[in-house]
């Protein structure tokens, strides 16, 4: 019954130590929406682009780029952030084909979001017939275009969730303080 009793302890004290060490999670900015829409088929040329996300974005830091058929940047002026959201106005787009929107933000708590999403325009736009605007940066400000669109829900590369070393410190503790409360009940 003692040694029933001792284990009982024991578990219990290990479990309120993982509870005490294990620190809230580590949540990160994501895409919630975009203006066109993600895969959008649109007749009509959008005259600005609009990405939502589950956190406030920082001003100053933001970036969107609008890539048409051939490499083509159609974004138009400074990127807005209000709240939430972040916007950029569109120059007349022209051809028809598929358009990338790829942007690079700063979340409130300073965790850099990048990503891609994309739209088709299904009849060319006004400024088919205008001139070429200037084809994209190449910076390390704006993101590159690719030719396939990355999925919204994918998470950026490296970024795992909330990191492995308090897990292991915790557990680390807890078995130490386990050792230490069995080897003095043990004398009792």
């Amino acid at each position: 019954m003692r040694r029933l009793l001792q284990g009982g302890v024991l578990a219990v004290v290990c479990g309120l130590v993982m509870l005490l060490v294990a620190g809230p999670a580590a949540a990160h900015s994501r895409l919630e929406s975009s203006d066109p829409a993600d895969g959008a088929s649109l007749a009509t040329p959008p005259s600005k682009v609009t990405l939502t996300f589950n956190e406030q974005m920082q001003q100053g830091f933001a970036t969107i780029t609008v890539i048409g058929p051939g490499g083509t940047a159609w974004q138009d002026g400074e990127t807005q952030v209000s709240g939430d959201s972040v916007s950029i106005a569109v120059k007349p787009l022209g051809p028809a084909g598929v358009y990338q929107i790829g942007y690079r933000v700063i979340s409130d708590d300073g965790h850099p979001v990048s990503g891609s999403v994309s739209f088709t325009l299904t009849s060319p736009g006004p400024g088919a017939a205008s001139a070429a605007p200037t084809v994209a940066p190449t910076s390390a400000a704006a993101p590159a275009a690719t030719t396939a669109a990355a999925p919204v829900a994918a998470a950026p590369a490296g970024d795992g969730g909330a990191p492995v070393w308090p897990w292991i410190v915790g557990a680390v503790v807890a078995v130490g303080l386990g050792v230490v409360l069995a080897l003095r009940l043990g004398r009792s």
